[in-house]
């Protein structure tokens, strides 16, 4: 009988699986969220998403000093507070507590840990969107510009190392260029949210800083439609073009074709977001028995490199770091 090739021969032993493993995900490859909480004393517990806390800047220092023990060495950060206003405009004082962290973290780790800050108005204004309001209460493009910038140079103004402008503002990122430059922070970069879909997904996150869209309305009309997929590659186009330094993708799981869409024509890193429902859907499960939970992590993490993504921001990273090494 004629031999034929035999593929199985290849899946024998954990060792041959190892060499011939077309996908790899490694702890630096990972980025962890993190949300920091004005006026708190002690990490608060976030309800919807067991395992995730608001933290105190000296408990958020504590938390990145032990994921870079373990290989993960990016982290964004999300500011949450009770005080809000129309504008967000709180957010851009010196001594808020999203630049208190930012401040915290360099000083203690410098260059050794990646330090992102989610640019964006929702978290601070009093109707929950992420951009300025005009008189007939809808999103003023142009007007949120001129409050990123401000937010932009605050942020860099602490130190930060890059700002994920995720507000789906049109130009934001050369906006937002074009104000750092100015100020001299020409080596502070953009990590595009390039790829925003309006999804079901992010109701975990809202309940992590505390946001609700006034009068039960939605982000629709400035985050992409999930029925959409070639407005993506636009929204890309344009981001780099106005000189994104990252661009991402956000949902990862439920939008791996996007993902591999863009990973395949973008000429900057690609970066993929698993997101707060991304991450409550596996806990939910695993703690009810009905998933094994390391396996399903690992498993999520190597689909969402596997359909292109250069990094991937999870809130699994510190616990799935050590699995990968």
């Amino acid at each position: 009988m004629a031999s034929f090739p035999r593929p199985r021969r290849l899946r024998a032993t954990p060792a041959l699986r190892d060499l011939v493993a077309e996908t790899v995900v490694r702890p630096q490859q990972l980025v962890l969220p993190l949300f920091v909480k004005e006026g708190i004393s002690t990490p608060v517990p976030i309800a919807s998403m067991p395992g995730v806390v608001q933290h105190t800047v000296d408990s958020l220092v504590r938390e990145v000093d032990e994921a870079l023990a373990v290989g993960v060495r990016t982290v964004i950060l999300f500011g949450v507070t009770d005080e809000r206003d129309e504008d967000g405009s709180l957010a851009c004082r010196a001594d808020f507590v999203l630049e208190r962290a930012i401040a915290a973290l360099v000083a203690r780790f410098a260059t050794d840990v990646t330090v992102v800050a989610d640019l964006c108005l929702d978290e601070y204004t009093t109707h929950g969107h992420c951009g300025v309001l005009d008189a007939a209460g809808r999103v003023d493009n142009d007007a949120t510009l001129v409050r990123y910038q401000a937010l932009a140079v605050a942020l860099a103004s602490a130190g930060v190392h890059f700002v994920g402008p995720s507000g789906m503002m049109d130009h934001q990122v050369a906006a937002i260029r074009e104000a750092l430059d100015a100020h001299g922070f020409d080596d502070v970069g953009i990590l595009a949210y390039a790829a925003k879909y309006a999804s079901a997904l992010y109701g975990p996150f809202r309940d992590a800083v505390e946001v609700e869209i006034a009068g039960g309305g939605d982000r629709a009309s400035y985050q992409q439609d999930p029925r959409n997929r070639r407005e993506a590659w636009r929204e890309v186009d344009l981001d780099v073009a106005e000189g994104a330094d990252l661009v991402m993708v956000k949902p990862a799981s439920f939008y791996l074709d996007v993902l591999s869409d863009v990973a395949e024509r973008s000429p900057v890193p690609v970066l993929a977001y698993q997101v707060s429902g991304e991450y409550s859907m596996i806990v939910a499960a695993s703690a009810n028995g009905w998933l094994d939970r390391r396996l399903a992590v690992l498993e999520s993490l190597v689909a969402i490199r596997r359909a292109g993504a250069d990094g991937i921001l999870t809130y699994f990273a510190k616990e799935a770091a050590p699995w990968l090494r």
